[in-house]
């Protein structure tokens, strides 16, 4: 199920490292629907390395010129309403790279992901990183930190969640946790066997790769 990273970072110029975590979870192959897509980088990283199927859904019109500029198939739409118009099982996989935290009702996404594909992978910044909290407690303002570049007001961020947030919302939709990884400031990965309470201290970003009970 998992390809060498080595192989699909030199793919793809300077990837984002949980393109290249999400990279080595799909299968080769696979039906894959990447929602807020961005400008394509991860659907063309899963088009050169593993010869998906993609398409995309991605909110802002000058990111889809971008994305089929490229010669992605992506349309213009917004999770938080346009997923529910997707039949069910359409994909083998539904990603959200860097989204959850931006829509309004993160649940109902969720939700949606896994009624839309066989497996959602999620990735996400996690709130209760070591820094973060240390910002909080010493300087009394919302952090800025390289995952979380934006100051309070202008940031896209309305849901912003930790690692253990998001664990028991997989609970509250009664889905599975197939795999999940948690990434430190140097790249380094503490998977899913690892104490989810050290998963939170100490990992800057997550990902989660979910499917129905």
């Amino acid at each position: 199920m998992t390809s060498d990273p080595h192989d699909i970072a030199h793919a793809a110029a300077s990837p984002r490292l949980d393109h290249l975590l999400i990279a080595e979870m799909v299968t080769p192959g696979s039906r894959v629907l990447d929602v807020g897509c961005g400008d394509g980088a991860l659907l063309q990283l899963l088009t050169d390395t593993k010869g998906v199927d993609g398409r995309g859904i991605e909110l802002s019109r000058e990111r889809v010129n971008a994305c089929v500029a490229r010669g992605l198939s992506v349309i213009q739409g917004d999770a938080d309403r346009d997923l529910a118009d997707y039949p069910d099982d359409a994909f083998d996989y539904v990603i959200l790279s860097l989204t959850i935290q931006a829509t309004r009702y993160p649940k109902t996404v969720l939700e949606n992901l896994l009624r839309i594909g066989h497996r959602a992978i999620v990735s996400f910044p996690n709130f209760g990183h070591w820094l973060i909290r240390a910002q909080l407690l010493f300087t009394g303002r919302m952090p800025m930190t390289a995952n979380l570049p934006e100051p309070w007001y202008a940031s896209p961020d309305g849901h912003l969640c930790t690692i253990k947030d998001f664990a028991d919302l997989v609970t509250k939709i009664d889905a599975e946790v197939e795999d999940a990884v948690a990434v430190n400031a140097r790249g380094r990965r503490m998977g899913l066997k690892r104490s989810i309470r050290l998963q939170n201290l100490f990992g800057e970003k997550a990902v989660f790769v979910l499917k129905r009970k």
